[in-house]
């Protein structure tokens, strides 16, 4: 109930928000063509210019647009490149896996594939409680019981399969009792749960493999691995 002398509201008034604007707009969208010469007048604040044009606003704006767009297409087109790359590569190694004549022609294949790439070499563990390599087995040297590698498992990869990064001496006399000189490595559990052994790229360049560094690679031959494997080794 309005008081004397209180201001009478007239109830054709409309406040005007950011909303109503919009939905005008848009439900006339011949708006700018009907007051061409009004827009070409409107000027919006410019965190630089002060002002500009409603115009030259527009078009900046179409301008950042077409330049996100421009390197959203050169990302694409750069891991569309990388992708095919990594294709070729794996490809070109499985099919020297599987032309091996025996399985430590797999692994020397495996082995020079690596230095191809420039890394000191490639070496597989296998967890002896998966497969049947104790002796009289040839290659009792893969065995890596999994109560050994424990410690390694939580330490550096935690609950992920894969691990880019520095071993201690520890480590490493576990996992590549041979090497020398090995700086960092890129470590891969093998198997779609993870429980049937390591492979294990290394490289003497310490700063090589790091935290943050890609593993598709990595997954693919985890994956790839067991399989070709097992025609040499039977599973436990």
């Amino acid at each position: 109930m309005k008081t004397v002398g209180e201001p009478q509201q007239d109830s054709s008034e409309v406040l005007l928000d950011d909303r109503l604007v919009g939905d005008y707009l848009l439900q006339n969208p011949d708006f700018f063509i009907r007051n061409a010469r009004q827009v070409e007048q409107m000027m919006v604040p410019h965190p630089i210019r002060g002002t500009v044009s409603l115009v030259e606003w527009q078009l900046a704006r179409q301008r950042n647009h077409i330049h996100q767009l421009e390197e959203e297409i050169t990302l694409l087109m750069e891991q569309a490149s990388a992708n095919q790359q990594l294709f070729e590569r794996l490809f070109t190694l499985q099919g020297r896996l599987a032309s091996a004549s025996s399985l430590q022609d797999m692994l020397n294949r495996l082995h020079l594939w690596a230095r191809e790439l420039g890394l000191a070499g490639a070496n597989i563990r296998l967890f002896s409680e998966q497969w049947r390599i104790g002796a009289p087995s040839d290659f009792t040297q893969l065995a890596l019981p999994r109560p050994a590698f424990e410690s390694v498992r939580i330490q550096r990869l935690g609950k992920e399969n894969h691990y880019l990064g520095n071993l201690n001496g520890p480590e490493l006399l576990l996992l590549l009792p041979q090497a020398k000189a090995v700086g960092s490595v890129a470590m891969s559990l093998l198997g779609k749960r993870g429980d049937l052994g390591v492979l294990i790229f290394s490289s003497r360049d310490k700063q090589h493999y790091q935290r943050g560094m890609g593993t598709v690679l990595l997954q693919h031959l985890s994956l790839m691995l067991p399989d070709l494997l097992s025609r040499w080794i039977e599973r436990a």
